[in-house]
């Protein structure tokens, strides 16, 4: 069989840019070696949401009495939690399979390797392999936990992300290393569920990645939760045949150790990119530091070859892998002279950042520090929910929002939230963004009362000496 597009990989960036080809016109195959959706739908994104949701349900129902209402004798059904989070990761899977055959895309499942230009070879679970001629290929890849040659998952004691998400039964102690996304995710989970959780993080700060300020209070709010954290702190090594459980070494930074016990560890260090044994070598395709090389749209070191997604240096995110999917696949088609127009390249310091925990973190553009260092003169407004009515109406005042703008032109520079739902909110900033709003056309945007939402423009208030409710 012979296709315009063939891509590998049907996660939230390969089925994106096998539709949008679609649309435009191109006989598209996609290749898959497990599930449709990729990890994001089956193993990621979506199942770890489910499991957020219970935790936060039962810990509703564990405080219900500040709402008013007494629920007694409320008990939390590990089994039936992991369950559901499954259910909804299969229906979210059968949709891709709608979408496929909506939009007459041939799905091939089996394991994709490029074999020289215009040809993929598929190696089905039984062996057997056939290969696939197209014009164009698409590699969406993905990526996989990374693990530490001190903390080798076992499945059992020492576990990743997947494990996390199906235990067979709830550990009673649990200790993350690791406090990115997956990390805290599962540290809430597991806590609010009545599991001790220690987190481990190597670096001064958890959740590193964000302005500094989110840090200090997801830590405070944490220690509130009764999370135990180690920052400036590193997994030594882990024993785990001493015991029905581990022991873990921890260096601290002033050289003294300590040993932790636990049932199990969850190792949450990163994500590594799935490039090893896709052809790379064999056809030409340039990768360095364990990362396809692409240009601004998507084409890899061979021009009719793209790439997309964890496997590219892009940030890791699921929202990016889509929309550098549907770019690869207009730019293709512009060259075909099937679409008018070249793709808008993506502003990578324009992506929302999004972590789940409660409470919620949500992210744009750049922090405080990183602005001060690109030689910003700055103004910086907080608003912290506190003052919120909504907020104090759903009992959820924990956290802020913080926005920060350049002082001689109010470019808006970066935004960071934590509290209650603000993953919804940050699309606000992301729009403002890019349509180059100025703080004053924020200020002069009338904000629905009561709302989080509001917070984004009492924040920006007070960066300009204007606040009222603060």
């Amino acid at each position: 069989m012979s296709y315009d597009l063939v891509v590998v990989g049907s996660g939230p960036g390969g089925y994106p840019a096998a539709i949008r080809a679609s649309q435009l016109g191109f006989k598209v195959a996609i290749i898959e070696k497990e599930s449709l959706g990729g990890i994001c739908l089956n193993w990621g994104c979506i199942p770890t949401k489910a499991l957020l949701k219970s935790a936060q349900v039962y810990e509703y129902a564990k405080h219900s009495v500040s709402y008013g209402i007494n629920v007694a004798g409320v008990q939390a059904d590990f089994g039936a939690v992991i369950k559901r989070s499954r259910g909804v990761a299969d229906k979210m899977s059968k949709g891709v399979q709608f979408l496929m055959k909506k939009n007459k895309i041939d799905v091939i499942m089996g394991y994709g390797k490029v074999k020289g230009k215009g040809q993929v070879e598929v190696t089905a679970a039984d062996g057997t392999k056939q290969i696939v001629a197209s014009k164009y290929i698409v590699l969406a890849t993905g990526g996989r936990a990374r693990q530490l040659p001190n903390l080798p998952i076992d499945g059992k004691k020492i576990i990743g992300y997947r494990e996390a998400m199906v235990l067979p039964q709830q550990p009673k102690s649990m200790i993350i290393v690791g406090s990115g996304a997956i990390g805290v995710e599962f540290a809430y989970v597991y806590n609010s569920l009545g599991t001790k959780v220690t987190i481990v993080e190597f670096l001064p700060r958890v959740v590193p990645v964000e302005d500094e300020d989110i840090s200090k209070e997801l830590e405070k709010q944490y220690k509130r939760q009764g999370i135990e954290i180690l920052t400036n702190s590193s997994v030594e090594s882990v024993d785990t045949t001493s015991g029905a459980g581990v022991k873990a070494l921890v260096k601290k930074q002033d050289g003294s150790t300590l040993t932790l016990e636990a049932d199990i560890v969850l190792s949450a260090v990163g994500v590594v990119a799935n490039i090893e044994n896709i052809g790379l070598e064999e056809s030409g395709i340039k990768a360095d530091r364990g990362k396809i090389i692409v240009d601004k749209y998507q084409q890899t070191s061979v021009p009719t070859i793209y790439a997309i997604g964890d496997c590219t240096p892009g940030q890791a995110l699921a929202h990016v892998a889509a929309k550098e999917g549907i770019n690869a696949a207009e730019h293709m088609a512009y060259m075909e002279k099937k679409h008018h127009h070249l793709p808008e390249a993506i502003d990578y310091n324009n992506i929302p950042g999004c972590t789940y925990c409660t409470p919620e973190i949500s992210s744009v553009g750049y922090t405080e520090k990183a602005a001060r260092e690109a030689g910003y003169e700055i103004k910086v407004g907080k608003f912290p929910f506190m003052a919120s009515g909504k907020a104090s109406a759903a009992g959820a005042t924990e956290g802020f929002v913080k926005v920060i703008f350049d002082a001689k032109y109010g470019e808006f520079l970066g935004c960071h939230m934590i509290g209650s739902n603000v993953t919804e909110i940050i699309a606000e900033a992301v729009v403002a963004r890019k349509l180059e709003t100025t703080a004053h056309e924020i200020l002069n945007a009338i904000h629905p009362h009561p709302t989080m939402s509001e917070g984004l423009k009492e924040a920006t208030a007070a960066a300009y000496g204007e606040a009222i409710d603060i």
